[in-house]
């Protein structure tokens, strides 16, 4: 948090807002949807507040009215999720900001705040899945020099090592829950790069490629 909070701070101070940058500074013209709810459920979280909202699934025709009490929120790919437990329910879930309408802030406390360590929640997680009671996996991935030269500057995962690098490829190492998530990141680079293992994600990346090449024909 620190850290980011100085890049903020870096930011603004390089970018010195009284002056005229639009000839100089170009930002990103993408804003993901859900933002103007942050304020609210940062006020939510630090408060132990029930939350109530409709919930839009991608995949669903119909919003779902949801009653969770707020516990965290987390960014992925410039995205922002609520992680919440709902009413009745004791799972934790991760619901994303930009599928959220009809959002209030009750006044109404939770009887308890659950005592749950989301770091360590996702700590073997690529993105929001997470596998709770699964052991992560060790993941080898085989990269070309230039391609490595990406990952070695951004890390796909805390638990990445190198464990070559030279003018012929950049293999890596993680441990790490192997979600949705993660094989859609690696399928995005699927020409730079060659999985070692596990085997069974070297088939369903192929699996998923041959898909790619039938829904181009």
């Amino acid at each position: 948090m620190h850290n980011r909070l100085l890049e903020a701070f870096d930011t603004l101070n390089a970018f010195d807002l009284s002056s005229n940058l639009s000839s100089s500074v170009y930002f990103e013209k993408r804003r993901p949807a859900g933002t103007e709810n942050l304020y609210g459920m940062v006020h939510a979280i630090k408060n132990n507040l029930i939350v109530k909202f409709d919930y839009h699934k991608f995949y669903e025709e119909n919003s779902t009215y949801r009653v969770v009490l707020a516990i965290a929120l987390k960014e992925y790919k410039h995205r922002w999720y609520l992680i919440a437990i709902e009413e009745g329910d004791d799972m934790v879930k991760s619901f994303g900001l930009d599928r959220i309408s009809k959002l209030e802030i009750s006044n109404q406390k939770a009887s308890h705040k659950p005592n749950i360590d989301i770091e360590e929640k996702y700590k073997h997680s690529f993105g929001i899945i997470s596998n709770d009671g699964q052991e992560p996996e060790e993941v080898i991935i085989s990269f070309t020099p230039f391609q490595g030269q990406y990952i070695k500057s951004m890390p796909l995962h805390h638990s990445q090592v190198v464990l070559k690098d030279n003018d012929q490829e950049c293999k890596i190492k993680l441990n790490i829950h192997i979600t949705h998530d993660f094989i859609m990141e690696i399928q995005s680079m699927s020409d730079q790069l060659r999985v070692v293992k596990p085997i069974w994600l070297k088939d369903e990346l192929k699996e998923r490629l041959n898909r790619a090449v039938s829904n181009c024909k």
